[in-house]
C-alpha cells in the first residue's frame, strides 16, 4: 500500500478476482466530440455505462464484499443510494449469496427502485439524504448488517482503481483524463491507480455547480459539506465529502471543474445524437466539461472521458435532455 492508497498490483490482483462479476468496458475514440472540438483534440471515452448494473458501482461494491468476513457476510448488508450505489450493493450482496437492505431517497427514479428489488434487496426509502445515512446507521446496529460505503473507504478506492489499471492499459498514450465527481470513491480510486502507472498525466474532476463538497474540500483543506444537493446529476449528489476519499482525491487530482445542469442536459442530448446513447446527467458530465469549461485548456491534446453510468428510464432522460440545432 502506498500513503495515499492501494497500489497498483493490489489492483491488478482484484481486477483479476472479479473477472467473472466484472466487465472490461470498451475504450473508443469519439470522432463526434473531436469534431465539435474543430479537430484539434483527440478524445476517448471509458464506457463505464456498460457495466454490470449500468454505473462503476459494481466495482467498489463487490471490492467491499469480498473483503468481508464468512460472518460479516452471513449477516448481510446495507446502504444508502439515490439508486446506483444502491443497484450495485444489491447486485454484489446476490454475487456473493448474502442479502441487502437498502435506503433509497423517496424521491428516487422508479426504475432505480425495480433494479434494486430485481437483484433481491429490500428497500427502505428516506425523505432527504441526512435521513437515508441515519436509517442505514440503525439497521447497522440493529440487524448488524454491514454498511457498504457509496464513495468512502479503501475497498471502494481499490474497486474503482480497477478502471484506471483498465484505461492505461487500453489507451496507449493520453495527456488527460476527466473524471466526474461525486463523494469521490471513483476519481479517488482511479486517480490513485493511473497516477502510478502514468504519473505525468493531468487528472480533472467535475462537479455539478449544486454539490459542490469537494471544490469547497479542496478550498479549505479538508473535507467539507453542503446544506442542499440541487443538481439532476442526482448520482453526484454527495452531501459531503470524507477523509479517506477526500485524501486520495487531494493527493492525485490535479484540478477541479465545474458544470451546470443545462450544460449537462446539452451533452446528454450532443451525446444520443452523435453517439446514440442514452446516458443519465452524471454520465454526460465529463463531455459536458470537454465541451465547455475545458475546450481551450485540453486544446491539442489526447483526452479519455470516463462516462459512468446510464441508469436512467426514457421519461426521465426526456424530461432532462436538450437538443440543439433541432431544425
Amino acid at each position: 500500500m502506498t500513503e495515499s492508497g492501494p497500489n497498483i498490483e493490489e489492483i491488478r490482483a482484484l481486477r483479476d478476482r472479479l473477472t467473472a462479476q466484472t466487465l472490461r468496458t470498451p475504450v473508443m475514440r469519439c470522432p463526434a466530440i473531436t469534431q465539435e472540438l474543430d479537430g484539434d483534440t483527440e478524445v476517448f471515452a471509458k464506457l463505464e455505462f456498460l457495466q454490470r448494473t449500468g454505473t462503476f458501482k459494481a466495482r467498489g461494491a463487490l471490492a467491499t464484499l469480498h473483503a468481508l468476513s464468512d460472518e460479516e457476510q452471513l449477516r448481510g448488508v446495507t446502504a444508502v443510494s439515490a439508486g446506483n450505489h444502491a443497484i450495485a450493493t444489491a447486485f454484489a450482496a446476490h454475487s456473493v449469496g448474502t442479502t441487502a437492505k437498502v435506503v433509497m431517497l423517496r424521491s428516487a427514479n422508479p426504475f432505480r427502485v425495480a433494479a434494486c428489488k430485481d437483484y433481491g434487496a429490500e428497500v427502505v426509502l428516506a425523505d432527504d439524504v441526512h435521513q437515508a445515512f441515519e436509517l442505514a446507521q440503525n439497521i447497522r446496529d440493529k440487524e448488524g448488517r454491514f454498511f457498504v460505503h457509496p464513495f468512502e473507504g479503501r475497498s471502494v478506492a481499490l474497486g474503482t482503481g480497477t478502471m484506471g489499471l483498465e484505461i492505461c492499459e487500453q489507451v496507449a498514450d493520453f495527456d488527460a483524463i476527466v473524471i466526474p465527481v461525486g463523494g469521490g470513491g471513483l476519481i479517488g480510486g482511479v486517480s490513485n491507480a493511473v497516477k502510478q502507472l502514468r504519473p505525468d498525466v493531468e487528472l480533472i474532476g467535475v462537479e455539478p455547480e449544486g454539490a459542490d463538497s469537494m471544490h469547497r474540500s479542496f478550498a479549505s483543506g479538508k473535507p467539507e459539506s453542503i446544506e442542499n444537493v440541487a443538481t439532476m446529476a442526482d448520482s453526484l449528489g454527495a452531501p459531503f465529502a470524507m477523509p479517506f476519499s477526500f485524501a486520495l482525491t487531494r493527493r492525485n487530482v490535479d484540478r477541479l471543474t465545474m458544470i451546470n445542469d443545462e450544460q449537462m442536459g446539452r451533452a446528454m442530448g450532443f451525446l444520443f445524437r452523435s453517439m446514440n446513447i442514452a446516458v443519465e446527467p452524471a454520465c454526460a458530465a465529463s463531455t459536458a466539461a470537454m465541451l465547455g469549461p475545458l475546450r481551450d485548456s485540453l486544446r491539442g491534446k489526447r483526452v479519455v472521458l470516463v462516462m459512468c453510468g446510464s441508469n436512467i428510464d426514457w421519461r426521465t432522460f426526456s424530461q432532462q435532455v436538450i437538443f440543439d440545432n433541432v431544425a
